[in-house]
């Protein structure tokens, strides 16, 4: 995992999923949720506000190690994973409300994560510190600039657009079963140096995550399933980026692996019930919502 290959590799993968975004979907749809002030409220508060407030309880609660209680907050504080939209497809969710709220949660967070993480900070004395503009930096690059590039290719060439949108899709989606192919094995191994009460605490905070989107996503499946997995994924990549400008990201990594992989495992069930839920729709209402 620190070989430049795999992190070259990592950034290769996370722009081609974001380009593929942007061809796949047009600026209407990417501001799908802002046109319904009631559901974008909804979806915020069950993301940035619950969430966190889940997590700020735990750490009230259990004595964690400083690793663990750092890692959880900066988790909570960073909303607006890359890969929320293709972690929604892969629960039977393909809505222009998943691509929203993921471009809506990764805006706020310029705000978001500083606010969120000196309120941690200042209540449970974390060493941790970011200025809005690092995230803003990191943000723009990792999904900004690519959707972008997708929507203006499919602004100024919609024919070419649209002849490389289903391969561009095909391509990030091998590109990442490599990727979770990659880090597996490595990621078994950190988890095991976990603690038991953090390892609990982590499994909670994913448990929790996902039935707050649940129940706060309305009555659509479709928007209801979205909402409890961008709940669930938090940006592991702005975490790390963030432990990184704060020195050392080493003790870190064996939280930040397990929240990925136990938040993906907790995830697992609901997506497969999601899909189940889908799939007894009528194809018109699935592609309508």
């Amino acid at each position: 995992m620190n070989s430049p290959f795999f992190a070259i590799f990592v950034k290769v993968t996370l722009f081609t999923l974001m380009l593929a975004i942007g061809v796949n979907f047009s600026k209407d749809k990417l501001i799908f949720l802002w046109r319904d002030p009631q559901k974008l409220l909804r979806s915020l508060v069950a993301v940035i506000v619950l969430v966190p407030l889940i997590v700020f309880l735990l750490l009230w609660v259990l004595k964690l190690p400083p690793e663990s209680a750092t890692v959880l907050a900066i988790l909570a504080a960073s909303p607006g994973a890359p890969l929320t939209t293709k972690r929604s497809e892969m629960a039977g969710v393909s809505t222009p409300y998943s691509t929203s709220l993921q471009l809506t949660l990764a805006i706020l967070a310029v705000i978001i994560t500083p606010l969120t993480l000196s309120l941690f900070n200042s209540i449970f004395d974390l060493p941790i510190k970011v200025k809005a503009i690092e995230v803003a930096k990191q943000v723009i690059q990792v999904q900004f600039l690519p959707i972008g590039l997708g929507v203006l290719l499919k602004k100024m060439k919609p024919q070419w657009s649209e002849k490389i949108s289903q391969p561009l899709s095909i391509l990030a989606n091998i590109l990442f079963i490599i990727m979770v192919l990659m880090i597996l094995p490595i990621a078994i191994s950190l988890i095991l140096k976990l603690d038991i009460v953090s390892m609990m605490a982590i499994l909670i905070t994913a448990i929790a995550a996902l039935a707050i989107g649940h129940f706060l996503g309305g009555t659509e499946v479709q928007e209801r399933s979205g909402l409890a997995i961008a709940s669930v994924a938090r940006n592991i990549g702005l975490v790390l980026f963030i432990l990184l400008i704060n020195g050392t990201a080493k003790p870190f990594i064996p939280a930040l692996v397990t929240y990925a992989i136990l938040g993906a495992i907790a995830a697992f069930p609901y997506s497969f019930w999601s899909k189940r839920q889908l799939a007894k729709l009528p194809s018109n209402s699935v592609s309508q919502s």
